[in-house]
């Protein structure tokens, strides 16, 4: 086993450019990521015309970040498994749909966390 450098502020900061590299490459090559991007966009301008509390912003930045997570490690896995098995595997395709299902799971959990937080709001509003 490769035995780890000295600490590097130049290394961590190439480990972030890594890390912005991947973000770039999910935002151009997943287009669930570009609804996730109009959902976030969605809950900011929302949140922002209702004034959510500090409390609520909590709930919908913990919601909002779960997605994103839960679609970076869903777009890695599709990747690595491409690579591992490029011809088409049934069990191959049962984890990439676990994977996705994954994804569908936090996405439907921040539904209801961003309907819990607006609903009260909108009612209100009317």
């Amino acid at each position: 086993m490769k035995k780890p450098g000295a600490f590097s502020p130049q290394a961590r900061l190439k480990s972030f450019s890594y890390a912005f590299a991947g973000l770039g490459f999910m935002l151009r090559s997943q287009h669930n990521a570009w609804l996730h991007a109009g959902a976030t966009i969605g809950v900011v301008a929302a949140g922002l015309a209702y004034k959510v509390r500090p409390e609520e912003w909590r709930w919908l930045f913990a919601a909002v970040t779960i997605v994103w997570v839960a679609e970076a490690v869903n777009t890695a896995f599709e990747h690595v498994c491409n690579v591992v098995s490029p011809q088409h595997h049934p069990e191959v395709e049962k984890a990439k749909d676990v994977a996705a299902g994954a994804v569908l799971i936090a996405a439907l959990g921040a539904a209801a966390i961003g309907a819990s937080v607006f609903a009260p709001y909108a009612i209100a509003s009317f």
